[in-house]
């Protein structure tokens, strides 16, 4: 049975740091994807990153504030935030995708993302 399941969510100030931590078990050599959704808006893609851990790609609207990694040793992939702004609070998920690679065009539609935590949330104080 294959489960994702995040962690690291939490309250933090403007400014700060956080790093998200997803495990899949029940599963290896898939690409992995974070996605997140804050209220009243549509669900949008943060990252992906190649079952080998290379290459990895970010949402549009993303920016060098996040970075994502993985160890496949520990069935491990990692989401840092740094510089965390309030328009950063969302439900955070990770996702498991149904190739081992992120389709480069059009992985931020998760679409191709068959397995999915249940997320964790991070909220950014002003």
């Amino acid at each position: 049975q294959v489960q994702v399941m995040e962690s690291g969510g939490g309250l933090v100030q403007t400014g700060g740091s956080l790093r998200l931590s997803c495990t899949l078990s029940g599963l290896t050599g898939a690409a992995m994807g974070w996605f997140r959704q804050a209220p009243g808006k549509e669900r949008e893609g943060v990252s992906c990153i190649h079952a080998s851990g290379h290459p990895s790609y970010y949402g549009n609207s993303m920016n060098d504030r996040f970075t994502i990694s993985r160890d496949n040793a520990k069935n491990m992939v990692y989401l840092q935030i740094d510089n965390l702004k309030p328009e950063d609070t969302a439900l955070y998920y990770c996702a498991a995708g149904l190739y081992n690679y992120c389709l480069r065009d059009s992985w931020s539609r998760g679409d191709t993302f068959y397995y999915w935590g249940r997320g964790t949330q991070v909220t950014v104080s002003s």
